[in-house]
């Protein structure tokens, strides 16, 4: 008799199982998480948050081709700070 197949459990469930509020709640973990990760992880710690903050990121993007984008979070917005900024710290 065979042993029933068991799911490898060390990269997490398959992004495109998850529910909606699951794969929000998983970036959000993982976004809090990589910066000491980055800092303090071993290179397999670094590897493997990077590889599944891409794949969580690719299904949000996936399900939410058209999410909404901040103006100020582009390239655009970017460019209108720091003229602002520039302006502002413009002795007059």
């Amino acid at each position: 008799m065979s042993q029933p197949a068991t799911a490898d459990r060390s990269t997490g469930i398959p992004p495109d199982a998850l529910h909606n509020d699951v794969l929000l709640r998983e970036l959000a973990q993982l976004h809090r998480t990589r910066h000491e990760t980055f800092l303090y992880g071993s290179e397999e710690a670094l590897r493997r948050h990077t590889l599944r903050t891409g794949q969580l990121e690719a299904e949000f993007v996936r399900r939410f081709p058209y999410r909404q984008v901040t103006a100020a979070r582009t390239r655009a917005g970017a460019r209108a700070r720091e003229t602002a900024a520039h302006i502002e710290a413009t002795p007059a």
